[in-house]
């Protein structure tokens, strides 16, 4: 019994972590994963760096911007943070 008590708040301290800490960021992972695989043509994108611009082309692991001047860049899918739905 006495061993029980002192493994107890190790067992609760690492459960309040996982909750409070690694399963949301388990799923903000997830949520990113999912949007960057679901990149289209024509969606309006913000990437890491803060530039917005359109999806001009997709490739496997890369993904062509146009930006508002008409320039067209090359980013890596991880290099966009969010999809725009202006």
């Amino acid at each position: 019994m006495e061993l029980f008590a002192s493994i107890w708040p190790l067992l609760l301290m690492f459960a309040i972590f996982y909750f409070l800490l690694i399963r949301p960021q388990q799923k903000r992972q997830k949520a990113v994963q999912q949007m960057q695989s679901d990149l289209k043509k024509g969606d309006k994108v913000v990437t890491i760096g803060g530039m917005h611009g359109i999806v001009d082309a997709i490739d496997e692991g890369q993904v062509v911007i146009k930006s508002g001047d008409g320039s067209r860049l090359t980013f890596d899918r991880a290099a966009i943070r969010e999809v725009k739905n202006d």
